[in-house]
């Protein structure tokens, strides 16, 4: 007796109807019925009584019936008992700072054999990762409407302005964009971040000034330590900044309302990725 004559015998039984059973199997009906006769063959019994106009269950067949289904459940069970479960793979970048890290334990806690896979990519590329299925999900900012992506909202990022330890500027506990505008600013292109680089550019403008372009560094680390060697200034997001260790840069918080982006989950909207719910809900601990 094989699995694969239960799983067949099940499937006509449930639809009491040999071509039915086929397309629902994606088999053609001679090969359900043969695997069926067989089964027949070595039981010693009828399961199905046949006619012209129907099909039914004998009652050797009803007896066999939840017997089967019970021996395919069991096989089901053995098979999820030693394959691993699947991981998540998510986009990512590095301005999540702290959020990510709680994110994670939060995560690991819910589901402690599920693996995370991260990759951090800009913006754009993110989203297309996930439209096409690379992705499960992504971290995103203010992103643009993608065919086939919703984002899910989590939370809103405050940032923080960047500037020399030795700089008057680094001895305030708040700052406004205007008192910036003599100094160069020192950012990433649009086109890695374009959410980040139009909020903190259209401040300035609302602000009255047109920012002095700094020079563009490779790394953030990079862009911090030209930063402390001469006056410049650039922005970073306040759970970054957190865990950020720079001792020739102090991290100034903007004059409220201040700057800040939302923070979304983007997802296939045709397709959520599995344990969205537990992520969802580990997103909603990244304050705790």
């Amino acid at each position: 007796m094989e699995l694969r004559q239960l799983s067949y015998f099940v499937t006509v039984a449930e639809e009491l109807h040999f071509g039915r059973a086929a397309e629902r199997l994606h088999i053609v009906q001679s090969a359900v019925s043969q695997q069926i006769r067989r089964l027949e063959r070595e039981l010693g019994a009828e399961l199905f009584d046949r006619s012209p106009r129907h099909v039914r269950l004998t009652p050797a067949g009803e007896r066999l019936l939840p017997e089967a289904r019970a021996v395919l459940s069991a096989a089901d069970r053995a098979r999820a008992a030693v394959t691993p479960a699947p991981g998540l793979r998510l986009g990512t970048s590095t301005g999540l700072g702290a959020h990510l890290d709680r994110i994670l334990a939060a995560f690991a806690r819910r589901l402690p054999d599920v693996p995370v896979e991260l990759l951090s990519l800009p913006s754009a590329q993110r989203l297309a990762a996930v439209a096409d299925g690379r992705l499960d999900g992504a971290f995103v900012r203010s992103a643009e409407p993608v065919p086939g992506i919703r984002v899910l909202p989590l939370w809103s990022d405050p940032l923080v302005a960047a500037v020399p330890a030795g700089h008057p500027l680094g001895e305030r506990t708040e700052i406004g964009v205007e008192e910036l505008a003599g100094l160069p600013l020192t950012i990433t292109s649009r086109a890695n971040n374009p959410a980040l680089v139009d909020l903190v550019v259209g401040a300035c403008h609302s602000a009255g000034f047109e920012p002095v372009p700094g020079p563009v560094s490779g790394s953030l680390q990079d862009t911090l330590a030209t930063i402390g060697s001469r006056p410049m200034w650039t922005v970073l997001y306040g759970s970054h900044a957190r865990i950020v260790h720079s001792p020739r840069v102090v991290f100034v918080p903007f004059r409220p309302p201040g700057l800040a982006l939302p923070t979304g989950l983007a997802v296939r909207a045709s397709a959520p990725p599995p344990y969205l719910d537990e992520l969802l809900l580990a997103c909603g601990d990244h304050e705790s």
